[in-house]
């Protein structure tokens, strides 16, 4: 999973990513500090694979990772190639999805691009420059396929879908506000638009706001109400205080997060957020070499999870034998638990569900 964090220069964009990361990027008070990406891999907090690495004493543990990448702070003309615009578009592409900062506190002491606090603009700004971006793209598929029309290479209700696309771009809105049947979003995933990725809008707000009822902070709410149309998630938080909580050892930083009545860590939440957003969970293996959390889409079937692991796996999938976390936790054990009835024999229909421990069967 990849995941680009975006936003206006000056919103506390690279202070996030060094939060969650520990990468350290530099951060400062100037436009473009964020030139060429950082990008930094985190490993997935999944105690799950803690306790299975203790019942099988696994000489190795690998849990998922995520992929964080911090792109240049954009500006108004991207689309046409102002400021680093070229390059923050082709960033975007890269990515699953985007975590777009948007700041929601007012510091006189940290220049803001615009020279005022508005998150409603500040988040129209970067939509406008990839809406723009994608309607050159849309006018240029509708080209080709209207020329294909006439041959009989492609359908008319294709067509008419990149008109509708055009429709709502030229509205101001992203392709990712529309309802559309999964047909649909078969050919418009094809056509790999900016807007069709799916956002996470994090508010950032001042560490003295941490704990107050969100919905009273003007910003926070235009942020909410952007993200309403959108059918975005929105996380609040503080980036500085994330970035204060991750450079503090484990004991600490568990202290310093009952201080301010935290549950989770920003990071925590924003994976959490990220897996829901994607539509994501993990299956997980075990045993004594390695335990390890395998990240596929919710509703893998398992001959493709068992892709996951080898391609192999999935061409010579014969069955796959399957029990709950929670069951082999309770029964100590694989050979426990199929003793007790509680590992299911499942075929090539089986449904994966998250926290399934699976050995699989194959033969090549």
């Amino acid at each position: 999973m990849k995941l680009g964090v975006v936003g206006l220069p000056n919103v506390g964009k690279s202070t996030l990513f060094n939060a969650i990361t520990k990468a350290g990027a530099e951060s400062a008070n100037y436009p473009f500090c964020t030139i060429e990406p950082n990008v930094g891999i985190v490993d997935v907090p999944d105690e799950r694979l803690d306790n299975l690495t203790r019942l099988y004493n696994s000489q190795k543990t690998t849990y998922a990772q995520i992929e964080f990448v911090d792109i240049a702070g954009l500006v108004k003309g991207a689309s046409k190639g102002e400021g680093l615009g070229n390059k923050f578009l082709s960033h975007i592409r890269e990515v699953d999805a985007i975590i777009h900062v948007v700041r929601c506190f007012e510091d006189e002491k940290i220049i803001h691009v615009e020279g005022s606090i508005d998150p409603m603009r500040d988040i129209q700004t970067i939509n406008l420059e990839l809406i723009l971006a994608d309607l050159e793209s849309v006018d240029k598929y509708i080209e080709k396929e209207t020329k294909l029309l006439k041959s009989g290479a492609t359908t008319k209700e294709n067509v008419q879908l990149l008109q509708l696309l055009k429709n709502t771009l030229e509205q101001e809105k992203p392709i990712r506000s529309l309802k559309l049947d999964d047909e649909q979003k078969q050919f418009v995933d094809r056509l790999f638009l900016l807007t069709t990725k799916p956002v996470i809008y994090v508010a950032n707000i001042a560490e003295d706001d941490i704990g107050l009822d969100y919905q009273s902070n003007k910003f926070v709410k235009q942020v909410y109400d952007v993200a309403s149309t959108e059918n975005a998630e929105v996380l609040v938080l503080s980036c500085k205080i994330e970035e204060e909580l991750m450079s503090l050892d484990e004991e600490e930083r568990e202290l310093f997060k009952q201080e301010l009545g935290l549950d989770k860590s920003g990071l925590e939440k924003l994976i959490v957020t990220s897996y829901k957003t994607l539509g994501l969970m993990s299956f997980l293996t075990a045993g004594e070499k390695e335990v390890r959390a395998w990240t596929i889409k919710i509703g893998t079937k398992a001959p493709q999870a068992a892709g996951k692991i080898h391609s192999d796996f999935e061409k010579g999938f014969i069955r796959a034998e399957i029990v709950k976390y929670d069951d082999l936790m309770a029964l100590n054990g694989f050979n426990h638990a199929k003793e007790k009835g509680k590992v299911l024999s499942v075929g090539k229909d089986y449904v994966m569900q998250d926290g399934d421990v699976v050995l699989f069967k194959f033969n090549v």
